[in-house]
């Protein structure tokens, strides 16, 4: 199965059920590790929106979330600017937090979030990121729950974009080159 966007067809690369196996699967290590806590989850826009909607019905435990955009892609690449679209939204002085991405591919992103949330006095924070690309990844820092790894292909649908376009799909699909 394909799809078209914008300029790009795409092929079906993962189906909405093995997402959400994802999904269920790293609800259950958050619980686990957060049983009598509760922790502060933070859905970074706009890509991580159905599966930080999906984890939060998935998870049985009780906890705070805000949302918070940056961004650092442009067409099929990253710029690696990192943009901030406006100032971190809540206090979260002491608390754990949870950042919640949808894709860690070069890591410079999510080294700027941690970094940042640390500055505004988070006590500790975790990466869950549904897709990981390792053959990208340029940090060290630990990835705490991830749902798969993936290749270095582009891909969209289940909240990924192209130019904005794409997310609306329950799929992912990868880009045919």
């Amino acid at each position: 199965m394909s799809i078209q966007v914008l300029d790009k067809v795409f092929s079906l690369y993962i189906s909405e059920k093995e997402i959400q196996l994802q999904v269920q699967r790293i609800a259950e290590e958050i619980q686990q590790d957060f049983s009598n806590e509760k922790p502060f989850l933070v859905c970074i826009l706009k890509g991580a929106l159905f599966f930080f909607a999906d984890l939060l019905e998935a998870l049985a435990i009780p906890c705070d979330l805000t949302f918070y955009r940056v961004s650092s892609y442009s067409g099929l690449a990253s710029t690696e600017n990192i943009q901030e679209a406006a100032p971190f939204p809540r206090d979260i002085n002491g608390r754990k937090v949870i950042i919640v991405d949808d894709l860690i591919d070069t890591g410079n992103t999510m080294e700027f979030l941690i970094s940042h949330l640390k500055k505004l006095g988070a006590s500790e924070v975790r990466i869950a990121s549904l897709f990981f690309k390792p053959g990208k990844f340029k940090k060290d820092f630990p990835i705490d729950y991830y749902g798969m790894e993936i290749s270095d292909e582009f891909i969209v649908g289940y909240g990924l974009d192209y130019d904005e376009e794409g997310r609306n799909y329950p799929d992912i699909y990868r880009v045919n080159e």
